[in-house]
């Protein structure tokens, strides 16, 4: 094979590969001589089959994958040859004309082949010292431990069965049948059997369960609620609905006591260690919630830090991504961009900037893993698989089989494995200043998005 450079521009490479006729003919020749020593062909003893017949017969279908093999060959050689990252794999383009791949199929001519190419950017590793980071510390007050504890003992009391003639009051439980309505017209998620629902719990939309005191068992009654402007499920929020309700059970509440029997129900021996439990607990949350907060502010010094071209292809599968998620969220909750008080153009520009930040910080993160040696091992690999079996119960054997079975899948559990290693690689050369700050503070703007998040590292590793 002849391979020219045809175009050096940016972060893009074309090469012409040229197969020479006599080439293509030659490995033709030794994938038929392989052929005939496994062919069976009626009529012929097996091995005895002559070259010029299994030409005649198949001599098509296998040019075509020489000419496959041929290519993939070329590809990896200059990759090697050049010393290229790929950000993408090769774009391989044949004459548009047929009765060139034709010929060159029936072995009667040379062919040429071109190869598209998009190779990582290069650049230098930035100095970190001067990077000053704020990591908040929050510890779990003996307040916020009680607190927990009792909303557990709470959702753990026992209800007993009210007399049938009895009233439903606050704190009672009540077994309801229900239909919703907007407009006349019943809407997804409004309809329920035999749902339990604790009056004053404050667990359905405002006026809802207000409306359900003093109700008996057997009572039917018609609930009108109006959904919170910031309900979750937006194609509801601020929309007045009416409720078919039936009530079907009463159940007073039992008296809650927290003691160290409240504590063996939680499969511990005493108060003293569900407290312990629960404080741990929270504390984990805390922690998490932390190192979010943390990863952020260092991806956003990170992004300040490097300016580089970015694979096209990248960005654009990348950004292809993002905005299907966005119009079919925009779907799902019946709005459009006016709603949003933006255009689709400008949407369109802003989540392209996150394309582009969540590319670069892939990058930049892939980078420092591969300088910095960072490997995720094979027993990492498992134990995420295992937690991740674990949250399909009755499903574990599918699950395990489907990511030991799929490169991609298994792939995709390492990828934020490297991921959080390269982070701790590289907080350990910035200066971090913890700050103790509330539970408040720490979770403050939770909802913040995380569109900057970099691109999982191992993904854009090359």
């Amino acid at each position: 094979m002849q391979v020219t450079e045809t175009l050096s521009q940016g972060l893009k490479r074309e090469f012409q590969v040229l197969f020479a006729a006599a080439e293509l003919e030659e490995r033709l020749t030794s994938e038929l001589s392989t052929l005939k020593d496994k062919a069976q062909i009626k009529g012929f003893r097996p091995g005895k089959v002559p070259v010029a017949h299994l030409r005649k017969l198949y001599g098509r279908s296998v040019m075509a994958d020489v000419l496959q093999n041929a290519v993939n060959e070329a590809n990896q050689k200059i990759v090697t040859d050049n010393n290229l990252k790929l950000a993408l794999e090769p774009k391989v383009e044949f004459p548009g004309e047929k009765s060139v791949i034709e010929r060159a199929l029936d072995g009667k001519s040379d062919i040429a082949i071109n190869v598209g190419l998009e190779v990582l950017p290069s650049f230098e590793l930035a100095d970190l010292s001067d990077i000053s980071l704020t990591k908040y510390v929050a510890k779990p007050s003996d307040e916020e431990v009680d607190e927990a504890i009792t909303r557990m003992a709470g959702q753990n009391r026992p209800f007993t069965d009210r007399d049938e003639r009895a009233a439903a009051e606050k704190g009672d439980r009540v077994t309801i049948d229900f239909v919703g309505r907007i407009d006349g017209v019943e809407f997804e998620g409004g309809k329920g059997e035999g749902v339990d629902l604790e009056l004053g719990s404050g667990s359905f939309i405002p006026g809802f369960e207000d409306q359900l005191v003093g109700a008996k068992v057997g009572d039917q009654r018609v609930v009108k609620a109006t959904f919170p402007e910031g309900y979750a499920a937006e194609q509801l929020a601020g929309k007045d609905a009416e409720f078919d309700v039936t009530v079907t059970a009463i159940k007073a509440a039992g008296e809650v006591t927290i003691d160290d029997e409240l504590a063996k129900g939680f499969g511990l021996e005493s108060l003293d260690k569900l407290k312990e439990a629960v404080s741990t607990a929270l504390s984990s949350d805390f922690e998490a919630q932390s190192r979010r907060k943390l990863k952020k502010e260092l991806l956003d010094a990170l992004d300040a830090k490097y300016t580089f071209d970015l694979p096209p292809s990248l960005v654009h599968q990348e950004f292809a991504a993002v905005w299907a998620q966005v119009e079919q969220d925009l779907k799902n909750r019946g709005k459009t961009f006016a709603d949003e008080d933006t255009t689709e153009e400008e949407a369109q520009g802003e989540y392209r900037k996150i394309a582009e930040r969540r590319v670069r910080l892939g990058l930049v993160l892939a980078q420092v893993g591969e300088t910095a040696d960072i490997k995720v091992t094979d027993d990492e690999v498992n134990q995420a698989l295992i937690a991740r079996v674990r949250q399909f119960p009755g499903q574990e054997q599918q699950v395990w089989d489907f990511y030991r079975k799929n490169a991609q899948a298994l792939a995709e559990l390492r990828a934020p494995l490297f991921e959080e290693k390269v982070v701790d690689h590289v907080l350990a050369q910035v200066k971090l200043v913890e700050e103790p700050v509330s539970k408040e503070a720490l979770f403050a703007d939770e909802a913040e998005s995380e569109d900057g998040e970099a691109k999982p590292a191992a993904e854009t590793a090359g």
